[in-house]
């Protein structure tokens, strides 16, 4: 399963985008996007974009 960024909440900062260690996080317009085929949830650690977000429950299970 992969995880969703919540485009109404998140405030484009890009953290996401640069912890993510599969690159399945980019632009897509103007806003962040994780391409389901390649989001692995970080393979059972806690995801690693999650925890930099700095905003609460903007990235969740899609």
């Amino acid at each position: 399963m992969a995880l969703k960024i919540d485009a109404s909440s998140c405030s484009v900062c890009g953290a996401c985008e640069f912890e993510c260690p599969n690159a399945a996080i980019s632009m897509k317009g103007d806003v962040y996007v994780i391409k389901a085929a390649s989001c692995t949830e970080c393979d059972g650690d806690d995801p690693k974009c999650a925890a930099v977000c700095p905003v609460d429950g903007c990235i969740s299970q899609a």
